[in-house]
């Protein structure tokens, strides 16, 4: 009997212990996150507005009643923004915590070529070295699943940290799945649940990340949904197939959804909804300027949704976040000191936040935002954006030229304030430079055998 009570107090001390330092008496206590991300989803990408005070901050067409459901039951960020402009370098991102600069990822396409500047060269491979999100929570006791995809190649997810699959898979993997199972969207939706299910029946808490194909292949849309926005569409094929996939997307979203009600996980459970880069078409979207493969706004501000755990239902936040704050977030709830994560990170928890209906700040390395993007793919040419407060300056470097936008009080960037704030403008572009140079961020170069006499292509993204 003496050994059996012995037992039991060394059990009790230990509880103790786990309560003293904050962390949970079992992993089954710590909170479950189910990370999805949407490609190419513009701000106004949905049927929820994404500012209660913008009008184009909601989609005209479009019709997603699971992630109005989403919002109703968690908190909306109005200036949530990707990491970059274009797909890979904001997965890469949202993998380590750390910037495109930094990582010396910052396009997706391939180099355009007979420019007035070259674009650097880039390394499109991850670093096994690189220490990710799924490592972190894996060695912390969660189990890790990553469907859909990948297209940051190292080995895919299985090289880094992922207990299970779909491969190291892109944009092709898309065109495979057609009506009743368009671009894969239930197919993932059924792989999460069952993964949801072995690791509730194994008492251990789980990491999900659905990286759906959506919205590319918009075309292969359910036949069903198809032929409901071509009736409603008044502007063209395109539209109406965009409008279609993302409604197919918002039931898979649903049907995740279900099955986390479904097996009693809504408790402990943060879903986390966004895009991957701003809207993929250009234009003026959403009362913002620019679209994919430039850094206005359209380019890189994205629809952001949390729902879970001490989270205020139909919250807002209008503190800006960025895409790479994700990794120390689900750190900090996971309980993961931060004492265990890698160097280099440049993001920060936004779990004040969340508990905090919102208000307050995201401590980083650096107080500003910087985005760079030193390539063509917009007719901008090569560019750097930074944002300080509501305050954002964006240099082009093709002729060195700077604007200067109040965001607050112009978010469609019309209005640039760069000679009325020359000081303002110059401390930004200071600043800019001073991070770029920290991180040994890639430039563009002159390209000695420009011929500015020969015509060029045009680009592929304007802004309106």
């Amino acid at each position: 009997m003496k050994w059996m009570m012995q037992i039991a107090k060394l059990i009790m001390a230990l509880h103790a212990i786990y309560i003293l330092s904050g962390l949970p008496a079992q992993s089954a206590e710590r909170p479950n996150f189910i990370f999805m991300l949407s490609d190419d989803q513009g701000w106004n990408g949905l049927s929820i507005a994404m500012h209660p005070e913008v009008a184009g901050s909601k989609g005209e067409i479009f019709h997603t009643p699971n992630l109005e459901r989403l919002a109703s039951q968690g908190m909306r960020f109005s200036s949530a923004y990707a990491p970059a402009p274009v797909c890979s370098p904001t997965r890469i991102c949202l993998q380590t915590g750390k910037s495109p600069a930094q990582l010396h990822w910052t396009k997706a396409a391939p180099a355009v070529t007979g420019r007035k500047l070259t674009e650097p060269r880039l390394i499109k491979d991850m670093s096994k070295e690189e220490i990710t999100i799924g490592e972190l929570l894996k060695n912390a006791g969660y189990t890790t699943a990553h469907y859909g995809k990948w297209h940051i190649a190292g080995g895919g997810p299985g090289a880094h940290g992922y207990d299970e699959h779909d491969g190291d898979t892109g944009n092709e993997n898309a065109f495979k799945y057609t009506d009743p199972n368009p671009v894969d969207i239930f197919g993932m939706a059924e792989r999460a649940t069952k993964f949801m299910e072995k690791s509730q029946q194994a008492n251990k808490p789980f990491y999900i990340q659905l990286s759906w194909n959506a919205l590319h292949a918009a075309e292969l849309a359910n036949k069903a949904t198809l032929a409901k926005y071509e009736k409603l569409s008044t502007r063209n094929a395109r539209q109406a197939a965009t409008a279609a996939i993302t409604e197919d997307l918002d039931s898979g979203v649903g049907k995740v959804m279900e099955a986390v009600e479904r097996l009693g996980l809504s408790k402990n459970t943060y879903i986390i909804y966004m895009s991957d880069n701003g809207s993929g078409s250009g234009g003026r979207r959403g009362g913002l300027s620019g679209g994919k493969g430039s850094l206005w706004e359209g380019g890189i501000r994205v629809p952001l949704i949390v729902r879970g755990p001490g989270v205020d239902a139909n919250s807002w936040c209008h503190t800006p976040v960025v895409g790479y704050d994700m990794l120390p977030t689900f750190c900090a709830l996971a309980g993961i000191p931060a004492t265990k994560l890698p160097n280099g990170l440049e993001g920060g928890s936004i779990t004040s936040l969340l508990h905090t209906n919102g208000e307050g700040s995201v401590e980083r390395q650096r107080e500003e935002i910087v985005f760079h993007f030193p390539h063509y793919q917009s007719d901008d040419g090569p560019h750097s954006a930074i944002r300080l407060g509501n305050l954002k300056l964006m240099h082009f470097y093709e002729d060195d030229r700077i604007a200067l936008f109040d965001l607050a009080k112009d978010i469609s960037e019309r209005n640039d304030l760069a000679q009325q704030m020359p000081r303002v403008a110059q401390m930004l572009k200071g600043r800019l430079d001073q991070y770029l140079v920290a991180i040994n961020a890639q430039l563009p170069t002159l390209n000695p055998n420009f011929d500015s006499s020969k015509p060029v292509a045009p680009r592929t993204s304007k802004r309106r």
